[in-house]
């Protein structure tokens, strides 16, 4: 009584044709993913088709058949990666797989923003979303912003196409609203959070005011010839020039750094903090002192002179 055992077969096809996909790939440059996600079928196909030959060819009545369940398995271990890639294909994981093996880190510059200031415009307000930033006086009669943003991408093509997709300005009465938009970041369990480094020209006649997100702010305020203000930043760095007529005032830092003997410090303890972290409020005036930059909620404070 002959015996086939059902399997074997179908084990030694399969690892040609797995050998050929994966030789012919080379040549005509298939990507291998889709090779491994559409070859799959073709295991089913190969272990039909050794049943029905062997049936065929049979001239028995009661054809005996054995399975050879190490080949087998073998062949169903490849055929489930198969499946699990289709479905992955399917659900679109498998398109996000393959666009962070793919991706790089690629650094490219922020769209160009401006809007044109007119003598309405008193006082500005900036809010942030946590990126680093550095906040410039300038004698332009305009806001402007402009930088560099770093992400991790597959592509060449700019993730932000306009200023919209990273600034909003929005006036109101005597008043110039700029809110900050994060990256735009697809759900995923592959995202990474891009890095933005942006520089912010603000006229220096209005009256500014920043609201941090945590960041880190560098202010430049060169020739100011107004208030500015600056709440709940994780550190803030101001650079005063030599001439310089303004009065810089820090409350509530745990840290002051840069020329510290330049500082007046009054320090207390906050007792709603557990270990009972001395918070400082300082000041610092060069010249008469006209113009005031005010700084709260910040961690850190340095202050860098020419002095």
């Amino acid at each position: 009584m002959r015996t086939w055992r059902v399997g074997t077969f179908s084990m030694g096809a399969s690892l040609v044709f797995l050998g050929l996909f994966l030789f012919l790939s080379k040549f005509f440059g298939l990507n291998l993913i889709q090779v491994m996600t559409g070859w799959w079928p073709i295991l089913l196909i190969v272990l039909g088709i050794e049943i029905l030959i062997y049936l065929f060819l049979s001239r028995q009545e009661k054809p005996v058949l054995r399975y050879d369940f190490l080949s087998i398995f073998f062949v169903g271990l490849i055929g489930t990666v198969g499946i699990v890639f289709s479905i992955m294909g399917s659900t679109g994981l498998m398109g996000k797989v393959e666009e962070v093996m793919a991706s790089e880190e690629r650094s490219f510059e922020l769209p160009a923003f401006s809007y044109k200031m007119d003598d309405s415009i008193k006082r500005v307000v900036v809010r942030t979303v946590g990126y680093d930033m550095t906040v410039e006086a300038s004698d332009e009669k305009e806001v402007s912003m402009f930088g560099t943003y770093r992400v991790q991408t597959a592509g060449k093509a700019k993730l932000l196409k306009s200023a919209d997709d990273i600034v909003a300005a929005n006036q109101k009465g005597d008043t110039l609203y700029l809110n900050l938009k994060s990256l735009p970041n697809q759900i995923g369990p592959f995202d990474s959070q891009g890095i933005v480094t942006a520089t912010i020209l603000i006229p220096n006649d209005v009256r500014l005011e920043v609201l941090g997100n945590g960041d880190s702010l560098t202010m430049k305020p060169r020739t100011l010839a107004n208030d500015w203000s600056i709440e709940n930043a994780s550190s803030v760095g101001v650079d005063l020039q030599g001439n310089s007529n303004l009065k810089v005032e820090a409350i509530g830092a745990q840290e002051l750094r840069g020329k510290e003997s330049l500082w007046k410090i009054e320090e207390k303890k906050d007792s709603t903090i557990p270990d009972d972290s001395v918070q400082k409020n300082a000041v610092y005036q060069a010249g008469d002192g006209k113009y005031h930059i005010n700084i709260s909620g910040a961690y850190s404070v340095n202050l860098n002179t020419n002095q």
